[in-house]
């Protein structure tokens, strides 16, 4: 019974981290060039940007977090 539930948490987690977020991340100095700008491509280009780079780490430890704990689980 327990696997099922970490089955179905893992399940969860994965489809969320697959759903699409909205997020406003510039920093203040970006937002004013971007502000001033008339191409709304460049300020999704920079927000897209800014995510990406932030979610890296996080994926990057959570993966090696999963292979050490699949390790030691044998």
């Amino acid at each position: 019974m327990g696997r099922n539930k970490g089955k179905m948490a893992w399940g969860v987690a994965g489809v969320l981290l697959l759903l699409p977020i909205v997020t406003q991340a510039q920093c203040a100095m970006c937002r004013a060039v971007l502000e001033n700008s008339d191409d709304t491509s460049a300020a999704e280009g920079v927000n897209n940007g800014i995510v990406f780079l932030m979610a890296m780490p996080y994926l990057l430890v959570g993966f090696i977090g999963f292979m050490i704990y699949k390790k030691f689980r044998k």
